[in-house]
């Protein structure tokens, strides 16, 4: 015979819809395992780490605008970033530091293939034509060093758009300051006097050592070229080489990992 539940002491159902609860909370806290093994939990363990932060432009006409396109998708289909900052310097996070957020696209950097698992991305809120406002940097180069410290990210490892995907994306564009952000201690950049690399140095194996993909070679110059010099033009030229034989120098080095 089933019980009247208004005949069950009051106490004895808080016990039981304490103890549903409480499983119920264990359920939801319960990380997803395959299905087929047996779930034997290591505590020797911590959250995946980016290793990579890129830096785009949002080519639109307004944080607003960008926040929606961000939230949204664009003609190409859904897209996001970990983090927007405003021309005025307001820092917006979309999706969380651990996340994948959907930014990169197709492209390479070294052998990261999927630049989306490995990093994080930050749109900045520019036109593509514009100088970048000096609010919107001073912002950028606080986040960089919360990133960098917080998730260990070696501060050589920021690089931009274009320099992933040189055949397909131009940003943030040969008007970014990649200097200043060098002067601060972010990204890779010659250090010391430039001198001619000796007979037989290979500018393409350095721009491999980089990082640069080389599946198209003119692309990739182009990016290089905005990235380290501010200039169009799709050759190497002398000073490149003096460049690109510093920056070969710094890595294999070990140095470009602090």
């Amino acid at each position: 015979m089933v019980r009247s539940l208004s005949k069950i002491p009051v106490s004895t159902v808080r016990i039981a819809l304490m103890t549903c609860v409480l499983m119920l909370a264990a359920c939801a806290h319960m990380p997803p395992h395959n299905p087929m093994a047996t779930w034997m939990r290591s505590p020797n363990q911590d959250m995946r780490r980016p290793v990579l932060i890129v830096v785009h432009f949002t080519e639109q006409h307004s944080a607003q605008e960008s926040l929606e396109t961000l939230r949204t998708r664009n003609s190409g289909g859904p897209v996001s970033a970990t983090y927007l900052i405003g021309s005025d310097g307001h820092i917006y996070q979309l999706v969380s530091d651990e996340r994948r957020a959907w930014h990169a696209g197709s492209g390479h950097w070294g052998t990261i293939t999927d630049v989306n698992s490995a990093s994080i991305g930050i749109e900045l809120d520019n036109d593509g034509q514009s100088p970048f406002a000096s609010a919107q940097i001073t912002s950028l180069l606080q986040l960089l060093g919360d990133l960098t410290t917080r998730l260990r990210i070696p501060h050589a490892q920021i690089i931009g758009h274009q320099d992933l995907a040189p055949s397909r994306k131009p940003d943030p564009g040969k008007l970014f300051p990649w200097k200043q952000l060098a002067d601060a201690g972010f990204g890779l950049w010659p250090r010391g006097e430039l001198a001619d690399p000796p007979t037989g140095f290979d500018p393409w194996m350095a721009m491999a050592m980089i990082g640069y993909p080389l599946e198209d070679r003119p692309a990739a110059v182009k990016a290089f070229h905005n990235h380290f010099r501010g200039i169009d033009g799709d050759t190497f030229d002398a000073q490149d080489l003096r460049i690109l034989y510093n920056l070969s120098q710094i890595i294999e080095s070990g140095d470009n990992t602090r």
